[in-house]
C-alpha cells in the first residue's frame, strides 16, 4: 500500500480510537446417531478455549410439565444458574445421583415454586425426581460458549468462533462422543459431519 493511503478498516479504528475485531468463524455439520431414534438432543461443543468466560447473568430454565422435565437435554456454560420451575399440577423433586458433575437435592416442592441451582462444574449431570422415577434429563456444563444442540436431523451451527485450532466433540446421553481436530478462520464456514455410536 502506498503511503498516506488508508484502508477501510484503518480509517474506521482512527476513527473509532479502536482496533477491529473480526466476528470470528462458524462451524457447522450433521451428527449422525447411530442405534438411537434420530439425532435430536446431541450436543457438539468445543472442549477447550483459551480464556476466561464468565456464566450469563440471565438464568437457564429447565421446566417440569406433565411428569416430564423440559427440555430433556440442557447444555450450559459452566457457571451458569438453572431454574428449575414446578409447572406442574404435582409435586416434584429434583435431585442428581452419586457420580453426576453437579450433586445437589432440591427436596420436595409445590406447585408454582421454581428452584435453583449452579452448575459450577463441567460435566454431565443426570436429573431424577425421587416422586416420579420416569421422570430423567440431563444438564451437561462446558468449559466455553461455543456449543450447540442438535435437532431431529441431526443439525447443528456454532457462531462467532474465534480463529484457532480445536478439538469440536460431541455428547449424546446414549452413544459414543465422537471428536474431530478442526481449524476455524475469520470470516469462513467450516462444515464437520460427525458419526456416534452405542456404547459398549
Amino acid at each position: 500500500m502506498k503511503k498516506g493511503v488508508f484502508s477501510l478498516a484503518g480509517a474506521l479504528s482512527l476513527i473509532l480510537g479502536t482496533n477491529l475485531v473480526m466476528a470470528g468463524g462458524t462451524i457447522s455439520g450433521i451428527v449422525s446417531c447411530k442405534g438411537v431414534k434420530d439425532s435430536k438432543d446431541t450436543i457438539v461443543y468445543i472442549e477447550k478455549v483459551d480464556g476466561k468466560f464468565d456464566p450469563p447473568e440471565a438464568h437457564a430454565l429447565m421446566d417440569q410439565q406433565s411428569l416430564v422435565y423440559i427440555p430433556h437435554v440442557l447444555p450450559v456454560l459452566a457457571g451458569t444458574t438453572v431454574d428449575f420451575p414446578n409447572s406442574d399440577t404435582v409435586r416434584h423433586n429434583v435431585f442428581s445421583p452419586p457420580g453426576s458433575a453437579k450433586i445437589f437435592d432440591l427436596g420436595t416442592y409445590d406447585v408454582g415454586v421454581t428452584k435453583s441451582v449452579v452448575f459450577d462444574a463441567i460435566g454431565e449431570t443426570p436429573l431424577l425426581c425421587n416422586v416420579h422415577a420416569e421422570m430423567e434429563a440431563y444438564v451437561v456444563s462446558v468449559q466455553n460458549p461455543y456449543f450447540a444442540i442438535t435437532d431431529k436431523t441431526g443439525a447443528y451451527t456454532i457462531k462467532d468462533v474465534p480463529p484457532g485450532k480445536y478439538t469440536l466433540t460431541t455428547w449424546h446421553e446414549k452413544l459414543r462422543s465422537a471428536s474431530q481436530e478442526i481449524e476455524v478462520k475469520d470470516g469462513t464456514t467450516v462444515t464437520v459431519n460427525l458419526e456416534m455410536k452405542k456404547r459398549k
